[in-house]
């Protein structure tokens, strides 16, 4: 048996339940982050002149990471309201 992951396919036997719901969970936390940064970076960082941001970069990442995280909690929330929804309606 496979289990859909945030990476794709994992085989369901390798793991018990809560060893598969941590190595998902962690799949899922590493996958938001990677995308966040990815994101960010591109959408911010166009100077390598210097080691460090400048401030405009430094602002633009901030703002960035925040609304990320603002959108994640609210697709977290729809979708708790969702499945809420569905099981009242079983």
């Amino acid at each position: 048996n496979n289990v859909l992951t945030c990476f794709g396919l994992i085989r369901f036997h390798d793991y018990n339940s809560k060893t598969l719901f941590a190595v998902v969970l962690n799949h899922c936390s590493l996958r938001m982050y990677n995308n966040l940064v990815e994101r960010c970076f591109t959408d911010c960082v166009d100077n390598f002149k210097r080691k460090t941001l400048d401030k405009q970069e430094e602002t633009c990442v901030t703002r960035c990471a925040e609304k990320f995280m603002k959108h994640s909690m609210r697709v977290g929330l729809r979708f708790a309201e969702l499945n809420q929804g569905a099981a009242t309606q079983d």
